[in-house]
Protein backbone atom coordinates (compact mmCIF):
# COMPACT_ATOMS: atom_id res chain seq x y z
CA UNK A 1 0.00 0.00 0.00
CA UNK A 2 1.31 3.43 -0.90
CA UNK A 3 2.54 5.45 2.06
CA UNK A 4 0.51 8.49 3.07
CA UNK A 5 3.83 10.28 3.55
CA UNK A 6 4.80 9.90 -0.11
CA UNK A 7 3.85 12.46 -2.73
CA UNK A 8 0.56 11.77 -4.55
CA UNK A 9 0.06 11.72 -8.33
CA UNK A 10 -0.66 15.46 -8.32
CA UNK A 11 2.54 16.33 -6.48
CA UNK A 12 1.04 16.90 -3.02
CA UNK A 13 1.76 15.78 0.53
CA UNK A 14 -1.67 16.28 2.05
CA UNK A 15 -2.49 19.91 1.21
CA UNK A 16 1.15 20.85 0.59
CA UNK A 17 3.15 20.75 -2.63
CA UNK A 18 2.07 21.25 -6.21
CA UNK A 19 3.74 23.28 -8.93
CA UNK A 20 3.02 27.01 -8.83
CA UNK A 21 5.18 28.22 -11.68
CA UNK A 22 5.27 30.83 -14.46
CA UNK A 23 3.87 29.57 -17.75
CA UNK A 24 7.30 29.85 -19.38
CA UNK A 25 8.66 27.19 -17.02
CA UNK A 26 5.81 24.73 -17.50
CA UNK A 27 7.55 22.74 -20.30
CA UNK A 28 10.71 22.31 -18.19
CA UNK A 29 8.88 21.18 -15.08
CA UNK A 30 6.54 18.93 -17.07
CA UNK A 31 9.51 17.34 -18.87
CA UNK A 32 11.12 16.60 -15.52
CA UNK A 33 7.88 15.31 -13.98
CA UNK A 34 7.29 12.96 -16.93
CA UNK A 35 10.82 11.55 -16.87
CA UNK A 36 12.46 11.68 -13.42
CA UNK A 37 11.10 8.37 -12.10
CA UNK A 38 11.73 6.53 -15.36
CA UNK A 39 15.32 7.80 -15.39
CA UNK A 40 15.94 7.11 -11.69
CA UNK A 41 14.54 3.58 -11.90
CA UNK A 42 16.51 2.68 -15.04
CA UNK A 43 19.35 0.18 -14.77
CA UNK A 44 21.77 2.65 -16.39
CA UNK A 45 21.04 5.42 -13.84
CA UNK A 46 21.16 3.09 -10.83
CA UNK A 47 24.47 1.57 -11.91
CA UNK A 48 26.18 4.96 -12.39
CA UNK A 49 24.56 6.53 -9.31
CA UNK A 50 25.66 3.69 -7.02
CA UNK A 51 29.14 3.65 -8.54
CA UNK A 52 29.64 7.40 -7.99
CA UNK A 53 28.21 7.33 -4.46
CA UNK A 54 30.62 4.53 -3.54
CA UNK A 55 33.84 5.41 -5.34
CA UNK A 56 33.53 9.19 -5.76
CA UNK A 57 31.48 10.37 -2.77
CA UNK A 58 32.78 7.72 -0.35
CA UNK A 59 29.55 6.06 0.78
CA UNK A 60 28.41 4.43 2.93
CA UNK A 61 29.21 7.08 5.53
CA UNK A 62 29.91 5.71 9.02
CA UNK A 63 27.28 5.43 11.74
CA UNK A 64 29.36 6.30 14.79
CA UNK A 65 28.41 5.55 18.40
CA UNK A 66 29.45 8.75 20.20
CA UNK A 67 30.39 7.20 23.54
CA UNK A 68 31.18 10.33 25.53
CA UNK A 69 28.12 12.13 24.19
CA UNK A 70 26.07 9.04 25.05
CA UNK A 71 27.42 8.97 28.60
CA UNK A 72 26.55 12.64 29.10
CA UNK A 73 22.94 12.34 27.92
CA UNK A 74 22.16 8.81 29.11
CA UNK A 75 21.26 7.24 25.76
CA UNK A 76 22.99 5.45 22.89
CA UNK A 77 23.67 8.40 20.58
CA UNK A 78 24.83 7.58 17.06
CA UNK A 79 26.08 10.16 14.57
CA UNK A 80 25.39 9.58 10.88
CA UNK A 81 28.61 11.01 9.47
CA UNK A 82 27.46 12.86 6.34
CA UNK A 83 30.29 15.29 7.10
CA UNK A 84 32.68 12.63 5.78
CA UNK A 85 31.22 12.72 2.26
CA UNK A 86 33.30 14.20 -0.56
CA UNK A 87 32.63 18.00 -0.42
CA UNK A 88 31.87 17.75 3.30
CA UNK A 89 28.09 17.43 3.49
CA UNK A 90 25.02 15.46 2.47
CA UNK A 91 24.39 17.79 -0.48
CA UNK A 92 26.47 15.76 -2.91
CA UNK A 93 24.07 12.77 -2.69
CA UNK A 94 21.48 14.93 -4.43
CA UNK A 95 23.76 16.71 -6.90
CA UNK A 96 25.22 13.42 -8.15
CA UNK A 97 21.70 12.14 -8.83
CA UNK A 98 20.38 15.31 -10.41
CA UNK A 99 23.39 15.83 -12.66
CA UNK A 100 22.79 12.34 -14.09
CA UNK A 101 19.12 13.25 -14.65
CA UNK A 102 20.16 16.53 -16.34
CA UNK A 103 22.50 14.61 -18.66
CA UNK A 104 19.72 12.15 -19.54
CA UNK A 105 17.54 15.15 -20.45
CA UNK A 106 20.31 16.61 -22.66
CA UNK A 107 20.86 19.79 -20.61
CA UNK A 108 24.20 21.60 -21.06
CA UNK A 109 23.96 24.43 -18.52
CA UNK A 110 23.35 23.96 -14.79
CA UNK A 111 22.13 26.63 -12.37
CA UNK A 112 21.76 26.36 -8.60
CA UNK A 113 21.06 28.38 -5.49
CA UNK A 114 23.03 28.10 -2.26
CA UNK A 115 22.96 29.46 1.28
CA UNK A 116 25.77 27.96 3.34
CA UNK A 117 27.57 27.20 0.09
CA UNK A 118 27.60 23.41 0.55
CA UNK A 119 25.03 22.85 -2.21
CA UNK A 120 26.90 25.30 -4.43
CA UNK A 121 30.15 23.42 -3.88
CA UNK A 122 28.45 20.07 -4.48
CA UNK A 123 26.86 21.38 -7.70
CA UNK A 124 30.13 22.91 -8.93
CA UNK A 125 31.85 19.61 -8.14
CA UNK A 126 29.53 17.44 -10.22
CA UNK A 127 29.54 19.99 -13.06
CA UNK A 128 33.34 19.81 -13.12
CA UNK A 129 33.07 16.01 -13.09
CA UNK A 130 30.61 16.01 -16.00
CA UNK A 131 32.12 18.97 -17.91
CA UNK A 132 28.98 21.13 -17.73
CA UNK A 133 28.64 24.91 -17.37
CA UNK A 134 27.76 25.90 -13.79
CA UNK A 135 26.21 29.12 -12.46
CA UNK A 136 25.53 29.42 -8.71
CA UNK A 137 23.36 32.15 -7.20
CA UNK A 138 24.25 33.14 -3.64
CA UNK A 139 23.11 35.96 -1.39
CA UNK A 140 25.61 38.78 -1.01
CA UNK A 141 25.48 38.37 2.79
CA UNK A 142 26.16 34.63 2.48
CA UNK A 143 29.05 35.24 0.07
CA UNK A 144 30.78 37.24 2.82
CA UNK A 145 30.09 34.81 5.68
CA UNK A 146 30.85 31.68 3.66
CA UNK A 147 33.98 32.86 1.84
CA UNK A 148 35.79 29.48 1.89
CA UNK A 149 32.94 27.82 0.01
CA UNK A 150 32.79 30.67 -2.51
CA UNK A 151 36.49 30.15 -3.20
CA UNK A 152 35.92 26.41 -3.64
CA UNK A 153 33.10 27.00 -6.14
CA UNK A 154 35.24 29.37 -8.21
CA UNK A 155 38.18 26.96 -8.10
CA UNK A 156 35.85 24.25 -9.42
CA UNK A 157 34.99 26.47 -12.38
CA UNK A 158 31.59 27.79 -11.33
CA UNK A 159 30.41 31.34 -11.84
CA UNK A 160 29.09 32.72 -8.52
CA UNK A 161 26.43 35.40 -8.98
CA UNK A 162 25.53 37.55 -5.94
CA UNK A 163 21.86 38.12 -5.06
CA UNK A 164 21.61 41.75 -3.94
CA UNK A 165 17.87 42.09 -3.30
CA UNK A 166 15.89 41.59 -0.08
CA UNK A 167 17.87 40.09 2.77
CA UNK A 168 20.60 39.04 0.30
CA UNK A 169 20.46 35.44 1.60
CA UNK A 170 19.13 32.03 0.47
CA UNK A 171 15.57 33.15 -0.36
CA UNK A 172 16.90 35.85 -2.66
CA UNK A 173 19.42 33.50 -4.29
CA UNK A 174 16.52 31.17 -5.08
CA UNK A 175 14.54 34.05 -6.59
CA UNK A 176 17.47 34.92 -8.86
CA UNK A 177 17.92 31.29 -9.94
CA UNK A 178 14.24 31.06 -10.91
CA UNK A 179 14.53 34.33 -12.90
CA UNK A 180 17.53 32.92 -14.78
CA UNK A 181 15.64 29.70 -15.51
CA UNK A 182 12.73 31.68 -16.96
CA UNK A 183 15.17 33.47 -19.23
CA UNK A 184 16.97 30.30 -20.33
CA UNK A 185 14.37 27.51 -20.42
CA UNK A 186 15.75 25.48 -23.31
CA UNK A 187 19.29 24.45 -22.38
CA UNK A 188 19.29 25.07 -18.62
CA UNK A 189 18.63 22.64 -15.78
CA UNK A 190 17.85 24.08 -12.35
CA UNK A 191 19.54 21.83 -9.79
CA UNK A 192 17.59 22.61 -6.61
CA UNK A 193 19.42 21.83 -3.39
CA UNK A 194 16.61 21.00 -1.00
CA UNK A 195 13.16 19.40 -0.77
CA UNK A 196 11.58 22.66 -1.95
CA UNK A 197 10.35 24.07 -5.24
CA UNK A 198 7.67 22.86 -7.65
CA UNK A 199 6.81 19.16 -7.98
CA UNK A 200 8.69 16.93 -8.73
CA UNK A 201 11.71 18.51 -6.99
CA UNK A 202 10.69 17.79 -3.36
CA UNK A 203 10.07 14.12 -4.15
CA UNK A 204 13.12 13.76 -6.37
CA UNK A 205 15.49 15.28 -3.80
CA UNK A 206 13.98 13.22 -0.95
CA UNK A 207 14.45 10.03 -2.97
CA UNK A 208 18.08 10.89 -3.78
CA UNK A 209 18.82 11.74 -0.13
CA UNK A 210 17.02 8.63 1.15
CA UNK A 211 20.32 6.77 0.86
CA UNK A 212 21.02 8.23 4.33
CA UNK A 213 18.15 6.44 6.11
CA UNK A 214 18.64 3.30 4.02
CA UNK A 215 22.20 3.07 5.34
CA UNK A 216 21.12 3.91 8.91
CA UNK A 217 18.77 0.91 8.94
CA UNK A 218 21.44 -1.48 7.65
CA UNK A 219 24.17 -0.10 9.93
CA UNK A 220 21.99 -0.20 13.06
CA UNK A 221 21.06 -3.80 12.29
CA UNK A 222 24.74 -4.67 11.98
CA UNK A 223 25.74 -2.83 15.18
CA UNK A 224 22.75 -3.44 17.47
CA UNK A 225 20.72 -6.27 15.94
CA UNK A 226 17.77 -3.92 15.34
CA UNK A 227 17.33 -1.73 12.29
CA UNK A 228 15.05 0.89 13.85
CA UNK A 229 16.23 3.60 16.26
CA UNK A 230 13.94 5.14 18.86
CA UNK A 231 14.57 8.66 17.54
CA UNK A 232 16.10 10.35 14.49
CA UNK A 233 17.15 13.99 14.83
CA UNK A 234 18.04 16.34 11.96
CA UNK A 235 18.19 20.08 11.34
CA UNK A 236 15.70 21.64 8.92
CA UNK A 237 16.05 24.69 6.71
CA UNK A 238 14.44 23.63 3.46
CA UNK A 239 14.91 20.12 4.81
CA UNK A 240 16.86 17.80 2.48
CA UNK A 241 19.13 16.20 5.07
CA UNK A 242 16.13 15.63 7.37
CA UNK A 243 14.08 14.18 4.50
CA UNK A 244 16.94 11.80 3.75
CA UNK A 245 17.38 10.78 7.38
CA UNK A 246 13.62 10.31 7.93
CA UNK A 247 12.67 8.73 4.58
CA UNK A 248 12.90 5.00 5.35
CA UNK A 249 11.32 5.51 8.80
CA UNK A 250 8.28 7.54 7.73
CA UNK A 251 5.89 4.59 8.03
CA UNK A 252 7.50 3.28 11.24
CA UNK A 253 5.44 5.36 13.64
CA UNK A 254 7.29 3.89 16.62
CA UNK A 255 10.36 5.81 15.40
CA UNK A 256 10.26 9.40 16.66
CA UNK A 257 11.29 11.95 14.03
CA UNK A 258 12.65 15.23 15.40
CA UNK A 259 13.17 18.19 13.07
CA UNK A 260 15.15 21.14 14.45
CA UNK A 261 14.75 24.64 13.03
CA UNK A 262 16.87 27.73 13.61
CA UNK A 263 15.41 30.06 16.25
CA UNK A 264 18.10 32.69 15.65
CA UNK A 265 18.05 35.20 18.48
CA UNK A 266 14.84 33.64 19.84
CA UNK A 267 11.64 32.36 18.24
CA UNK A 268 9.69 35.56 18.89
CA UNK A 269 12.63 37.98 18.71
CA UNK A 270 11.90 39.07 15.14
CA UNK A 271 15.26 37.51 14.20
CA UNK A 272 14.36 33.84 13.65
CA UNK A 273 13.83 31.13 11.03
CA UNK A 274 11.51 28.88 13.09
CA UNK A 275 8.99 28.42 10.29
CA UNK A 276 6.83 25.75 11.92
CA UNK A 277 6.05 28.15 14.80
CA UNK A 278 5.92 31.45 12.94
CA UNK A 279 4.72 30.34 9.51
CA UNK A 280 1.36 30.07 7.81
CA UNK A 281 0.20 28.29 4.68
CA UNK A 282 1.22 30.03 1.47
CA UNK A 283 3.16 29.60 -1.76
CA UNK A 284 6.94 29.94 -1.85
CA UNK A 285 9.31 29.15 -4.71
CA UNK A 286 6.82 27.05 -6.62
CA UNK A 287 5.07 25.02 -3.93
CA UNK A 288 2.32 25.38 -1.36
CA UNK A 289 3.90 25.05 2.06
CA UNK A 290 4.34 26.79 5.41
CA UNK A 291 6.26 30.04 5.28
CA UNK A 292 6.91 33.14 7.35
CA UNK A 293 4.75 35.95 5.95
CA UNK A 294 3.09 39.18 7.03
CA UNK A 295 -0.64 40.01 6.98
CA UNK A 296 -0.39 40.87 3.27
CA UNK A 297 1.27 37.58 2.34
CA UNK A 298 4.71 39.13 1.86
CA UNK A 299 7.64 36.95 2.95
CA UNK A 300 9.12 37.91 6.31
CA UNK A 301 12.91 37.90 6.18
CA UNK A 302 14.31 35.01 8.23
CA UNK A 303 17.42 35.16 10.35
CA UNK A 304 19.93 32.57 11.55
CA UNK A 305 23.65 32.69 12.23
CA UNK A 306 23.65 29.55 10.07
CA UNK A 307 23.47 30.42 6.37
CA UNK A 308 22.01 27.03 5.46
CA UNK A 309 19.00 27.41 7.80
CA UNK A 310 18.30 31.05 6.95
CA UNK A 311 15.17 30.26 4.89
CA UNK A 312 11.60 31.53 5.46
CA UNK A 313 9.84 28.24 4.64
CA UNK A 314 10.12 24.48 4.83
CA UNK A 315 9.63 21.89 2.12
CA UNK A 316 6.08 20.57 1.58
CA UNK A 317 6.96 17.12 2.95
CA UNK A 318 8.06 18.72 6.22
CA UNK A 319 4.99 20.96 6.27
CA UNK A 320 2.89 17.79 6.09
CA UNK A 321 4.97 15.97 8.71
CA UNK A 322 4.46 18.95 11.00
CA UNK A 323 0.70 19.27 10.34
CA UNK A 324 0.10 15.53 10.72
CA UNK A 325 2.24 15.41 13.89
CA UNK A 326 4.34 12.63 12.35
CA UNK A 327 7.46 14.66 13.17
CA UNK A 328 8.17 16.70 16.28
CA UNK A 329 9.41 20.19 15.37
CA UNK A 330 11.82 21.82 17.79
CA UNK A 331 14.19 24.75 17.49
CA UNK A 332 17.57 25.99 18.69
CA UNK A 333 18.95 29.50 19.00
CA UNK A 334 22.26 30.69 17.58
CA UNK A 335 23.87 30.41 21.01
CA UNK A 336 22.49 26.93 21.67
CA UNK A 337 23.86 25.76 18.32
CA UNK A 338 27.27 27.29 19.04
CA UNK A 339 27.37 25.63 22.47
CA UNK A 340 26.44 22.27 20.92
CA UNK A 341 29.17 22.64 18.28
CA UNK A 342 31.82 23.39 20.91
CA UNK A 343 30.60 20.48 23.03
CA UNK A 344 30.84 17.93 20.19
CA UNK A 345 34.27 19.24 19.24
CA UNK A 346 35.60 18.96 22.77
CA UNK A 347 34.17 15.59 23.77
CA UNK A 348 34.17 13.71 20.45
CA UNK A 349 36.82 15.52 18.39
CA UNK A 350 34.35 16.31 15.58
CA UNK A 351 33.73 19.87 14.36
CA UNK A 352 30.19 19.96 12.94
CA UNK A 353 28.68 22.40 10.48
CA UNK A 354 26.70 25.12 12.23
CA UNK A 355 23.55 23.72 10.59
CA UNK A 356 24.18 20.26 12.06
CA UNK A 357 24.93 21.81 15.45
CA UNK A 358 21.26 22.85 15.65
CA UNK A 359 20.29 19.16 15.66
CA UNK A 360 22.79 18.47 18.43
CA UNK A 361 21.49 21.46 20.39
CA UNK A 362 18.21 19.77 21.33
CA UNK A 363 19.92 16.87 23.13
CA UNK A 364 19.84 18.72 26.50
CA UNK A 365 16.10 19.41 25.98
CA UNK A 366 15.12 15.76 25.57
CA UNK A 367 14.37 13.25 28.30
CA UNK A 368 16.09 10.04 27.24
CA UNK A 369 15.50 6.54 28.59
CA UNK A 370 18.57 4.51 29.57
CA UNK A 371 18.82 2.25 26.53
CA UNK A 372 17.22 4.58 24.00
CA UNK A 373 18.86 4.53 20.55
CA UNK A 374 19.13 7.99 19.02
CA UNK A 375 20.55 8.85 15.59
CA UNK A 376 21.61 12.44 14.92
CA UNK A 377 22.24 13.24 11.28
CA UNK A 378 25.54 15.11 11.22
CA UNK A 379 24.79 16.72 7.88
CA UNK A 380 28.04 18.59 7.32
CA UNK A 381 31.51 19.42 8.59
CA UNK A 382 32.47 22.70 10.21
CA UNK A 383 35.38 23.92 8.08
CA UNK A 384 33.20 26.54 6.42
CA UNK A 385 32.08 27.89 9.83
CA UNK A 386 35.49 28.16 11.50
CA UNK A 387 35.52 31.97 11.28
CA UNK A 388 32.14 32.09 13.08
CA UNK A 389 33.29 29.56 15.68
CA UNK A 390 36.54 31.42 16.34
CA UNK A 391 34.73 34.75 16.64
CA UNK A 392 32.33 33.35 19.27
CA UNK A 393 34.81 31.16 21.14
CA UNK A 394 34.91 31.85 24.87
Amino acid sequence: MKSKFQVDKNGYYGQFGGAFIPELLYPNVKELEDNYLKIMESEEFQKEFKYLLKDYVGRPTPLYLAKRLSEKYGAHIYLKREDLNHTGAHKVNNTIGQILIAKHLGKKRIIAETGAGQHGVATATVCALMNLECVVFMGEVDIKRQAPNVARMKMLGAKVVPAISGSKTLKDATNEAIRDWIGNPEDTYYLIGSVVGPHPYPDMVARLQSVISKEIRAQLLEQTGQEKPDSVIACVGGGSNAAGAFYHFLDDEDVELIAVEAAGLGVYSGESAATSVLGEVGVLHGSKTILMQDEYGQVIEPYSLSAGLDYPGIGPLHAFLNESKRAVFMNATDQEALDAAYELTRIEGIIPALESAHALAVLPKLDFKKNQVVVVNLSGRGDKDLETYIKNLK
